[in-house]
């Protein structure tokens, strides 16, 4: 019937160990149990401090592990025990961090970090009771490993402990052991943690204290301090400007990429994509940051819409990072306000002055029919009515609100700069262009010419040539894209040309006009007359390079060594650091630094192409490619975790891009072999079979090849029975299909199984057979042209069926000629005769493309 302090005093005193163990783990709940009694309380506390000078290693290392959740109940008891955990508790952790035992200075340095980070240490403690301790722990004369220790600790509290008492009490004595001559173990600490105090001590700081030292760091003669710099090398350059990241860190880095130590070389590598990303420009990037850190980008679809269709009054702002960072759209609403001044500038001046302001970039965010309205809207209207040209009529027409959604979130718009708009109402803009001002009589009459064509004649062959090397790829809606923006820019080149040359006759028909129908003296602005062409030209001059690059990069499959060298150069980051980045796709590079090191350039390649910018794209293309190209495998258990993952690629930003689905149907069958039956059942088997009825017919297609490759694959698993339910699967979902495409997709299944042996012909006359042949009987005429073309050409080839005389090429030949009778003539046709073209999947692809 001991009290808890009777209890208390009973065990710690006991010669057993374990006993002061015990007593050591129950000092919390102990505490708990005297907490309304404030003398208790303080008994406790004084008891704790007694046992802290236990001889044995493992009480005293117990008793520091308690120590953070008894600094935790004195906090939340504190107006009963004020002052507790500093008088008592704060001054054993410090004094453990120098103590004989290593497992306790371990536990006492877990204890301060933990405290330290819930905040449960008084800044005043921190700098008269904790740092001092650091300090004389790394003096010169202190213990090789308590030096080590207490450098690490000073290193990760800096972050806790804030940019002020770092600056003053961490930062030279940190300073000091980065120069440390006799132990290359604390230079290593210092290098490792080189980034965190960067981080905190800020960009003056760094630059003027700690970068000489993080120099002499770079070029130590341990490999181990080299590779530590090279590991936190973007850190440090994050707390750096931009100059001394580009011509100082720069030069460094490049010495530890082609270190003599195979080992930094491998960190530096690894670092080289972190690095190369810190060059960074917001401007030229299009990534816009809020003020809590968090892109824009994360704005849903919905903020996006809603931003879009608000009205913009002329006297509202907008901030680039209050909009969407979508090409199509942050182009356009950061230049909202330039353009709302610019109208109201316009509007001060004579009707026959006024010029079109919409920025190109605006007009590739508009439907056809907002063209029209904004350029009416410009030469007609005040400026309070600006708003109106900005934006579609909401509610008037839902179809052309849901295909500028489709504009704005295409693949065009996310790969590409935003192109300018050419082709307009050109007789519109003239006629506005051509207004008389009978109010500014005062004025003696003339006449402005408009300028010289934008676009010589070698532009403009040019610009055909390009449209000639590009029309073989038209049906690629990318290239499409490219040709109409090359056709609407030779348009207008030939437009300026023809304008110059009756220069003369329109100055003269209008001086004729002035005397006929108009009042004198008015002032006519043909420069006015084509506005929105001259911009877009300007505009496409700059874009002409970009798109001519492009097409050559794809197009032209040879470079001489100097012009591939060419089209790798930009100005974002210095030229040797990304011709090191590019490098690391070269198959040396796996041989003499690192096995993996395409992993770590593929890992790196977002924020790369991102520093760089889509004008910078031509750089990279090829290393993506020979990335997208690699065939590494991943290990079975990471593997497997990616398989969870796969069914997420059928969701995409935009439906149209069926490319992307297509590409996903080719991986597939590649995947195949990868996984077990169990796995392809359960999780690739659901995505095939979703692909089958995909509405673009080129998709459906590389389908049904991935699902007979599948059918194959589990058929030949022991026991069979994934392949079994498969096939009723497809029989259930496709071949009785109520719709007509369905029934047709089963055929194609069927016809690819067929062609590619991908099942015995005995177990396709047993499992495939029977569901096909009823469908001699559909309604759907094409269903039986694709029936009477797979039994025809495919089956009745198979030795098979011909040469065994079964009840199966029985039914063959009945199902044969009831379509040779058959009521359409393209039906009899395929049953009766035996076309001379063998390609059957070209034949199947032809009807696939006739039901898109």
């Amino acid at each position: 019937m001991l009290t808890p302090l009777g209890r208390l005093d009973k065990y710690a005193a006991s010669e057993n160990v374990f006993n002061r163990q015990m007593v050591a783990r129950s000092l919390l709940d102990t505490l708990r149990e005297v907490c309304d009694d404030e003398r208790d309380c303080i008994a406790v506390l004084e008891r704790i401090s007694r046992l802290a000078d236990d001889s044995e290693p493992t009480v005293r290392a117990e008793l520091m592990e308690q120590v953070p959740h008894i600094a935790l109940f004195c906090q939340e008891n504190r107006p009963s025990i004020p002052y507790a955990f500093s008088k008592y508790l704060l001054p054993i952790v410090v004094r453990y961090l120098a103590d004989q035992n290593n497992q306790v200075r371990k536990t006492s340095q877990a204890a301060l970090l933990a405290l330290l980070e819930q905040e449960l240490i008084e800044r005043f403690d921190v700098e008269t009771k904790v740092c001092p301790v650091l300090i004389e722990l790394t003096a010169p004369d202190s213990n090789d490993d308590v030096k080590t220790e207490a450098v690490a600790i000073m290193c990760k509290m800096a972050p806790m402990v804030g940019k002020d008492i770092t600056e003053r009490l961490i930062l030279p004595r940190f300073c000091e052991m980065c120069c440390d001559c006799r132990m290359f173990h604390v230079r290593k600490v210092c290098a490792a943690n080189f980034g965190d105090i960067c981080s905190v001590v800020g960009q003056q700081a760094t630059e003027e204290m700690l970068l000489p030292r993080f120099f002499q760091l770079c070029s130590d003669n341990v490999w181990g301090v080299r590779k530590a710099c090279a590991e936190c090398f973007m850190a440090v350059s994050c707390a750096t400007c931009q100059e001394i990241r580009r011509t100082k860190l720069s030069a460094l880095f490049i010495n530890l990429i082609s270190d003599p130590s195979r080992w930094v070389r491998q960190a530096a590598f690894q670092s080289l994509g972190p690095f190369i990303s810190t060059f960074a420009n917001p401007s030229s990037s299009g990534q816009y940051f809020k003020e809590e850190s968090k892109s824009s980008e994360d704005t849903s679809v919905e903020d996006k819409n809603r931003i879009r269709d608000q009205e913009v009054p002329e006297d509202v702002q907008i901030r680039p990072e209050d909009v969407s960072s979508d090409p199509s759209i942050s182009n356009s609403s950061v230049k909202l306000e330039n353009m709302v001044e610019d109208h109201a500038e316009t509007s001060r001046k004579s009707p026959g002055e006024i010029s079109v302001p919409m920025d190109s970039s605006l007009l590739c965010t508009l439907s056809s029919e907002s063209h029209q309205e904004a350029a009416s809207n410009e030469n007609d209207k005040k400026p309070a009515n600006y708003k109106s040209a900005l934006r579609p009529e909401g509610g008037a027409s839902s179809p052309d609100s849901a295909l500028l959604d489709q504009e704005l979130y295409n693949s065009f718009h996310f790969w590409r700069t935003p192109l300018p708009e050419i082709d307009l109402d050109i007789e519109l803009e003239q006629g506005c262009g051509n207004t008389l001002s009978p109010e500014r009589p005062e004025e003696t009459s003339e006449v402005t010419a408009p300028g010289s064509s934008n676009i010589t004649m070698a532009t403009r062959k040019e610009l055909e040539e390009m449209i000639e090397n590009l029309e073989p790829h038209i049906d690629d809606p990318d290239v499409k894209a490219q040709v109409d923006v090359l056709s609407a820019a030779l348009r207008a080149s030939s437009l300026d040309a023809r304008e110059e040359a009756s220069d003369a006759e329109r100055r003269s028909d209008a001086q004729d006009g002035l005397g006929v129908n108009e009042p004198p003296n008015c002032k006519i602005n043909h420069d006015a007359s084509v506005p929105l062409i001259r911009d877009a030209v300007e505009n496409m001059e700059s874009t002409l390079c970009y798109i001519h690059n492009d097409s050559d990069l794809s197009t032209n499959s040879s470079f001489s060594p100097d012009e591939e060298r060419r089209s790798k150069v930009q100005d974002v980051v210095p030229q040797a650091l990304l011709d090191q980045y590019l490098s690391m796709t070269d198959p040396s590079r796996a041989q003499t630094v690192d096995t993996e090191i395409a992993k770590h350039c593929a890992y790196s390649l977002p924020g790369v192409a991102l520093t760089l910018g889509r004008q910078n794209w031509h750089c990279l293309r090829e290393t993506y490619e020979t990335l997208a190209s690699d065939m590494q495998l991943l290990h079975i258990d990471k593997r497997r975790e990616y398989l969870y993952q796969l069914q997420e690629f059928l969701v995409t930003d935009n439906s149209r891009n069926w490319r992307f689905r297509a590409e996903l149907a080719e991986q597939l069958i590649l995947l195949l072999e990868l996984y077990s039956p169990r796995d392809v059942y359960d999780y690739l088997r659901p995505i095939a079979l979703n692909l089958c009825a995909d509405k673009v017919s080129s998709v459906r297609w590389i389908s049904y090849k991935l699902v007979s490759e599948m059918v194959k694959k589990l058929h030949m698993a022991t026991p069979p029975t994934f392949g079994v339910d498969l096939i009723n699967e497809l029989v259930e979902n496709f071949g009785r299909c109520p719709k007509w495409s369905g029934r047709q997709a089963f055929v194609f299944v069927c016809q690819t199984v067929i062609e590619d042996d991908c099942l015995p012909m005995e177990q396709f006359a047993v499992h495939l057979m029977p569901h096909l042949l009823t469908l001699a009987n559909d309604r759907v005429p094409n269903v039986r042209v694709l029936l009477a073309k797979t039994l025809r050409q495919t089956l009745l080839e198979k030795e098979y069926f011909l040469t065994s005389a079964s009840c199966h090429q029985e039914a063959v030949e009945q199902t044969i000629m009831a379509l040779q009778m058959d009521r359409d003539s393209d039906v009899k046709y395929f049953a009766s005769t035996h076309p001379a073209s063998t390609k059957v999947s070209d034949d199947a692809m032809s009807t696939a493309s006739s039901t898109y």
